[in-house]
């Protein structure tokens, strides 16, 4: 499907052009920069050891250099996260997307996934935090409970998940994420989004902003279509 996309880049400005692989090197960060300033694209998100280098890629180009926090299980603690959260900002990140403690999620211990969540906005607020749920391991009773203590915590979006799970967004999951948000909160789409129909089905059910390392490649067959 062709999905409704902003007049201006088509999909690009929804796109966190995304290298989450361990193994990545400086020249394959230095290109995916390349690229996401060729394309437009919202952000790129790095491993974040390679943020400094992004951050210094990117300077003035207005795509926004991200990274991730407690990658990609969450059980470090709120410290930790909190440290490599300050850390990141200080490296030059203004998006983190963290994991949640996903043993908390599976207890309904609300209170103390919203207080972890909080403790990161409190301590970058210069920085967007995006929540990464890992939806492939919640009933969609604790999705809608979540998607509510993500609005509460004051992060900016709720993600559905890191890649690396079992599986990645799901429509039916992102339809559920965006309705529960009703615009308190952007909805984040990522892992297993590889085409410009996969992203359009995703915006479709709501999501507002897509993770994908496919970047490239969508843009290619969004600018097939156009011509």
């Amino acid at each position: 499907m062709t999905p409704d996309l902003p007049a201006v880049g088509g999909p690009a400005p929804l796109i966190d052009h995304t290298l989450l692989r361990p193994t990545a090197q400086k020249a394959e960060i230095e290109r995916l920069c390349e690229e996401a300033v060729e394309y437009g694209f919202a952000s790129v998100c790095v491993p974040p050891c390679h943020v400094r280098l992004a951050a210094g890629r990117l300077y003035g180009s207005g795509v926004a250099c991200g990274t991730v926090i407690g990658f990609p299980l969450g059980y470090s603690s709120p410290q930790v996260k909190r440290f490599e959260a300050e850390q990141a900002v200080g490296d030059g990140a203004v998006e983190l997307d963290m994991v949640i403690r996903q043993d908390l999620a599976a207890q309904a211990n609300w209170q103390a996934v919203g207080d972890e969540i909080a403790l990161l906005v409190r301590a970058v607020p210069e920085a967007k935090i995006k929540v990464i749920l890992e939806c492939c391991r919640l009933t969609p009773d604790s999705i809608t409970a979540l998607v509510d203590v993500v609005a509460d915590s004051g992060a900016a979006f709720v993600k559905t998940s890191t890649g690396f799970a079992e599986k990645g967004a799901d429509a039916g999951q992102v339809r559920l994420m965006a309705q529960t948000a009703r615009g308190r909160v952007g909805v984040k789409a990522a892992g297993g989004i590889r085409t410009l129909d996969d992203l359009g089905v995703m915006v479709a059910a709501g999501a507002t902003r897509i993770g994908t390392s496919a970047g490239v490649a969508i843009m290619r067959q969004w600018l097939e279509r156009q011509a």
